[in-house]
């Protein structure tokens, strides 16, 4: 089974593009994450009461439906190895990519973790529900009031310099991608677009030097 999607997904990396489930993972991701971001932001203006419970509620669903992604995306990349392209030869500015990715994977998990600890430490906390699905709560409802607050707080902590990390990032990451696409003509940012169908070759011809497995691409977390 693995050897099949690896063969599939091989007729995608030999062109330099990744296979069309990372790309879709990579692109759901960032709507997600630019989602998030805004209700966050919404809900902060939001004043104390139903609404602003409803809106955490929603905002805590979907971070779970990320971890679910987060967690499906990290399987798939180790199934199948993105494409070798323009950016993976470029010493330091390929190793701090490779920082940036990992970057990117500790906020995908690290965000709805600690938000998931936040909403289960509330106490009488309403129940969750992800893509239609019953989410259990972590188990802190029998423990001391104080342990609860003593949760919700480090929680919150980690959750807001997540945040803070993520934000630094983004532009950062898209920056590389612009660079490399419209700067350098490297073929990162076409790798991680949706394949049209054209009869032209990719410039410098496909590479079938691909190994079963390896580190991510340098510029895009896919």
């Amino acid at each position: 089974m693995i050897e099949a999607i690896r063969a599939w997904a091989a007729r995608h990396t030999a062109e330099r593009r990744y296979s069309p489930v990372g790309v879709a993972f990579h692109w759901v991701m960032a709507l997600l994450i630019s989602f998030q971001l805004y209700w966050g932001w919404h809900m902060s203006r939001l004043p104390v009461g139903g609404e602003k419970l409803d809106a955490f509620r929603l905002h805590a669903e979907f971070g779970l439906f990320m971890l679910v992604l987060a967690v499906l995306r990290a399987l798939w990349r180790a199934i199948v190895p993105g494409p070798i392209n323009d950016a993976d030869k470029l010493g330091w500015q390929t190793q701090a990519a490779y920082l940036t990715h990992g970057l990117f994977y500790l906020c995908f998990f690290g965000l709805p973790l600690s938000g998931w600890a936040m909403w289960s430490a509330l106490g009488d906390a309403p129940s969750l529900n992800v893509a239609g699905l019953p989410w259990p709560l972590m188990p802190f409802h029998d423990v001391p009031i104080g342990v609860q607050w003593w949760i919700l707080d480090w929680a919150e902590g980690i959750h807001v310099l997540l945040i803070l990390l993520l934000l630094a990032m983004l532009p950062l990451h898209v920056g590389a991608a612009l660079k490399h696409h419209f700067w350098d003509k490297h073929d990162v940012l076409i790798g991680m677009l949706p394949e049209l169908e054209t009869d032209e070759p990719v410039e410098g011809g496909p590479r079938h030097d691909l190994p079963k497995a390896g580190p991510a691409p340098a510029s895009e977390p896919g």
